[in-house]
């Protein structure tokens, strides 16, 4: 224990009025939150794009012919679009705040002469904050006094062990976010809020800008087209029109058409609504996407860059082994809870079975302050992780549980010392129990526990013991030496540490995820490296990436790392490696070198000290239960369940949204091209409008919309998850895509064309009608062609999509209103179709669904899915 006085005994704390001075000067001790956008402005946002400024415009030229009905009818496209994304966007905000505020942090502090429990947030610099076993650091103090002090650092470090603390440091600091989890302490107020540790960190995170994710830019990229192409058209056709001796107004209208009919009004809602029903699917699967590009973005991975404290491993110790001279047990079980057992030689142990064992568990046990308690949750600890994992060792083993009234003097655990003594009556006898790093315990050693009872430590029993200690130390465990000595007396008053009895070496590993190592095995299927980035040791590192399946050429270390240049970054990412003993600014460089790769790179973490990279991945993934506020406010997804596993299933999720994003925008494209070769066609013909604007938007936006959201349901492609990464620059529709999607336009405009002037004898409202009517036939049968990428239906199954058939269902039928229902006849301008205007469009729409499911069957398309 440090010397230093406790400074409760020295002052009474600040007044009232100082902590007004202090508060008037410093502020709250709280982060800035991330200023959230208002409700207007995230509404208003979604009225962004080429599409939605196309169909601004398009209003407008409507507005100005007089055309009330088309107006309303495009605005309330993009009202819909909008309310769709502002809706998503508000509840995954509104998520994030809610787990933020499921943290309410208290302190005790001396103020007033009395010690006084306050929030966090009310603290100022000078006050004197008590600490004990479990409670959370506040903010940035200067230690005064500290009893048996080990702090957890691991969210500012990722050092996944405890480092002990006193006054008398060179650095006496203890930092905001860390926890105590042995001992007591007081400290003195040194920084609060932004001006913490953690507050800089976080700070450093907001500077961060983002990358537009790949499907922002495809889609950006095909709107730029679409929408320079139809402006380009419709003023081509306009321009023609008039100088040819067309009506102006018809002509314009003719504009508008096409404007209307190219782009594919529908196609934000759709995406919007996809990615929603994606990220809904997700959370039902404990991961809250924060941002709808997230799914998406996910199933474009190509490395995942992943901490390894509480991420890849549980944040816990076990012991795993035990070695004793001439004898090694092996330990069963994870975690605190006490259900496994000792073995030896295949055979379960207890320590009424072996004197030697028991000597020892009665050691690890009584020379300890953890303390192991069952809850509705299970099992949980108070204390330092590895004194929790002795006592569950002791469990374990069915040894006896010591009285606390029984200890007579205790030697706390320094890190100078290495080791941690405790006198304490054991029946008739006083015995001093000793445990600590094996490198002190073992000098301190003159004896050793035999079957028989202590015997002298000779040469090759020292040797034995040192060589189990570096084998067990390169397997990646810690290490804990137990030994013990009767106690006389005198030892009482004057407690000597030499002359120890050794009892054995325990070996301690903060286990891994169970479901971890089939996740890693998953994500390498796909073709995803899986990359751990850790502050712990190497030896500790290669150990775990070893048991997790990760395979490792190389361990670069933080200042190794902080060694080399840019070209030599990328030469040792070539390869596999992990990197060990890492900072934020580390991983932040790694990042970074890994999207100069053009790599779409994933990162996963908890701590403050992942949250800079965790902004500047493509993808940042953070944990619901152990992660910060810092990291959650970094991050696109968090894992309410802190599951690894999850981020291998949010990629298969995001795969599968982007071949569906493919699906459906092929399917519209192929819509609105057989939209756009009608119209323009009969321009040359000198027939009259074949489509209003009213029914290409109720075409493109209720027929093909519903549709489009019914086949961005459909399932997983075959071998989805043993198919590389999309490239970054990948197309929505390649090269063979606009080949079927320009044969589709050819025949279904050509053929609405055909229906067209075969009835306009009739009149145009009933050839206007009868060609409106087969290009809804014609673009819901066209759609089986695009539910799978290269499968046809009849190995996918006519009915594995059943939302799809009942969209196909409710969209013809919502089609037969539109032809005969009277409200929606003025509103479309339509009238009544017979029997042979049926039969027609029947006949003609029959080949759409049998030529394209013959060529898929002979393997004729098979879209390319590497990466290169």
């Amino acid at each position: 224990m440090t010397q230093t006085p406790s400074l409760s005994e020295q002052t009474t704390g600040l007044t009232g009025a100082e902590v007004a001075a202090q508060r008037a000067i410093h502020g709250w001790n709280e982060l800035p939150r991330p200023k959230r956008v208002s409700p207007l402005v995230l509404f208003l946002r979604q009225f962004t794009g080429v599409f939605i400024l196309i169909l601004f415009i398009a209003a407008g030229i409507a507005l100005a012919l007089g055309d009330a009905i088309d107006t309303i009818a495009i605005l309330l496209v993009v009202l819909l679009n909008g309310i769709l994304g502002f809706v998503q966007e508000w509840r995954a905000e509104n998520a994030i705040e809610a787990l933020r505020n499921m943290l309410s942090p208290n302190a005790r502090a001396l103020r007033d002469g009395r010690e006084q429990h306050i929030q966090a947030r009310e603290l100022v610099p000078g006050d004197l904050v008590i600490l004990d076993a479990g409670d959370r650091v506040p903010a940035d103090l200067r230690l005064t006094s500290d009893v048996q002090l080990l702090v957890d650092e691991s969210v500012l470090t990722g050092e996944s062990l405890p480092v002990d603390k006193t006054a008398s440091d060179e650095d006496p600091r203890l930092f905001m976010g860390t926890s105590v989890v042995a001992g007591r302490a007081e400290g003195i107020v040194q920084a609060i809020g932004a001006k913490t540790e953690f507050g800089q960190i976080a700070r450093m995170t907001g500077s961060v800008r983002e990358r537009p994710t790949p499907l922002q830019i495809q889609l950006g990229k095909l709107s730029r087209q679409l929408g320079l192409g139809a402006v380009g058209i419709a003023l081509v056709i306009v321009v023609i029109g008039v100088l040819t001796g067309r009506e102006p107004v018809e002509m314009f209208m003719t504009g508008l058409s096409l404007a209307v009919a190219l782009v594919p009004e529908g196609l934000p809602a759709v995406v919007t609504i996809t990615l929603a029903l994606g990220a809904s699917a997700m959370a039902r699967q404990k991961a809250l996407a924060r941002r709808l590009k997230a799914i998406e973005t996910l199933g474009a991975a190509s490395v995942i860059c992943t901490d390894k404290t509480g991420t890849l491993t549980e944040n816990k110790m076990t012991a795993a082994t035990i070695w004793m001279p001439g004898k090694t047990y092996s330990v069963t079980g994870t975690g605190y809870d006490p259900a496994g057992h000792i073995a030896r030689d295949g055979l379960r142990v207890r320590a009424e079975d072996d004197a030697a064992l028991a000597a020892l568990l009665e050691t690890a046990i009584t020379c300890n302050h953890a303390r192991l308690f069952h809850s509705p949750d299970g099992w949980t600890m108070i204390g330092e992780p590895t004194e929790a994992a002795l006592v569950t060792l002791a469990y374990k083993g069915w040894a006896p549980i010591p009285d606390p009234q029984d200890t007579v003097l205790e030697i706390p655990f320094s890190s100078a010392r290495k080791r941690m003594s405790l006198i304490a009556r054991s029946g008739d006898e006083t015995v001093m129990h000793v445990k600590g790093a094996p490198e002190e315990i073992l000098g301190a050693c003159s004896a050793v526990i035999s079957e028989t009872g202590p015997v002298p430590l000779d040469i090759p029993t020292r040797r034995a013991a040192e060589e189990a200690f570096e084998r067990l130390a390169a397997e990646g465990l810690r290490v804990i030496a137990i030994a013990r000595k009767p106690a006389t007396a005198a030892a009482e008053d004057t407690p000597d540490e030499d002359g120890l009895v050794l009892l054995g070496l325990v070996g301690l590993i903060a286990p891994p995820r169970p479901e971890v190592r089939a996740a890693i095995r998953g994500a390498r299927l796909a073709g995803v490296r899986v990359i751990m980035i850790t502050g712990d040791s190497p030896v500790t590192a290669r150990a775990i990436a070893g048991q997790l399946g990760l395979d490792v050429g190389q361990c670069v270390t933080g200042p190794e790392l902080e060694q080399k240049t840019d070209a030599e970054l990328t030469a040792i990412l070539a390869d596999s490696v992990l990197f060990a003993r890492t900072t934020p600014e580390h991983k932040f460089r790694i990042v970074q070198a890994l999207q100069a790769q053009q790599q779409v790179v994933a990162m996963t973490g908890d701590g403050v000290n992942d949250a800079p990279a965790l902004k500047q991945a493509d993808i940042g993934v953070s944990m619901g239960i152990r992660g910060t506020d810092v990291a959650k406010d970094a991050s696109d997804i968090v894992l309410l369940d802190d599951n690894f596993a999850t981020i291998v299933r949010a990629i298969a999720e995001g795969r599968r949204q982007f071949d569906n994003v493919r699906k459906f925008v092929g399917y519209l494209l192929s819509s609105n091209a057989g939209e756009v070769v009608a119209i323009t066609a009969n321009l040359f013909l000198g027939g009259p409008l074949i489509f209003l604007a009213t029914q290409i938007l109720w075409m493109n936006l209720i027929t093909d919309g519903v549709t489009a959201i019914a086949l961005g349901l459909e399932k997983s492609e075959p071998g989805q998850m043993q198919r590389p990464p999309r490239r970054m620059g990948m197309p929505i529709v390649g090269r063979g895509g606009l080949m079927v999607i320009a044969a589709f336009g050819l025949y279904t405009g050509s053929a609405s064309l055909f229906v067209f002037y075969t009835f306009l004898p009739q009149g145009e409202a009933v050839a206007r009608t009868a060609a409106f009517t087969a290009m809804v036939v014609f673009e819901k049968m066209s759609v089986f062609a695009f539910r799978s990428l290269d499968q046809p239906c009849l190995r996918i199954g006519w009915f594995s999509n059943p939302y799809l058939l009942l969209a196909l269902v409710a969209m013809l039928g919502a089609q037969v209103a539109a032809v005969f229902w009277p409200p929606l006849q003025i509103l479309l301008q339509t009238a009544p179709l017979g029997a042979a205007h049926l039969g027609w469009i029947v006949a003609l729409a029959l080949p759409l669904v049998a030529v394209p499911e013959f060529v898929k069957y002979l393997g004729l398309f098979q879209p390319a899915r590497a990466r290169t």
